[in-house]
């Protein structure tokens, strides 16, 4: 009797860990997309400011894993609405993308936030700095098997309105997490 039910529980524990749930990624992928097709509409009752191209390229990890190496070549593409400046120094801003992440997996994310702009034109006319926070839903692999969640960051943005270079910082919130930088190429349509 002790056999058998070694042998039922070992069958369940491998069915449980080799069978992935085949429908997730597509029903992640429909949410994300709903979620930003519904964040991009609701930008009427604002002013609008634009639309932006963004290309995810890079992150610069803090630390090396303990076997292998990250992938920091994080390659994908994405939108970003910036709203009308508020009260001359806040910019809030809609995003959504999908990219490689560290882990040559793809990720995707759908969000926003709001920047504190800084004025830099004393070195060059239209150029800025701008810093704030990023909220966002998010599905990864290696994130609860690709389930949705929910993520805040820092975010910061340097250039002008056609062209600019997003950062965001991701801090060692849980023992596995790396912190690392990730950079985002901003360019107007």
């Amino acid at each position: 009797m002790k056999t058998k039910n070694r042998d039922l529980r070992t069958a369940t524990n491998a069915c449980a860990t080799t069978s992935p749930l085949f429908w997730q990624p597509i029903i992640n992928i429909i949410t994300a997309t709903l979620l930003a097709i519904s964040l991009l509409l609701i930008h009427s009752s604002v002013k609008a400011a634009g639309y932006h191209l963004l290309l995810n390229g890079k992150s610069f990890h803090k630390e090396q894993p303990k076997k292998g190496s990250f992938n920091e070549k994080n390659w994908g593409l994405g939108l970003q609405y910036d709203y009308e400046i508020y009260k001359q120094h806040w910019q809030p801003y809609l995003t959504v993308s999908g990219f490689r992440d560290s882990y040559k997996r793809n990720s995707f994310y759908a969000g926003g936030g709001v920047l504190r702009r800084f004025s830099l034109t004393r070195i060059q006319k239209d150029l800025h700095f701008s810093a704030g926070l990023v909220a966002f839903i998010m599905t990864r692999k290696d994130r609860n098997n690709r389930r949705p969640f929910l993520g805040a960051l820092p975010a910061f943005t340097l250039g002008t309105d056609r062209v600019a270079i997003n950062l965001s910082y991701v801090p060692k919130v849980e023992p596995k997490l790396i912190p690392l930088w990730f950079v985002q190429l901003k360019v107007s349509l």
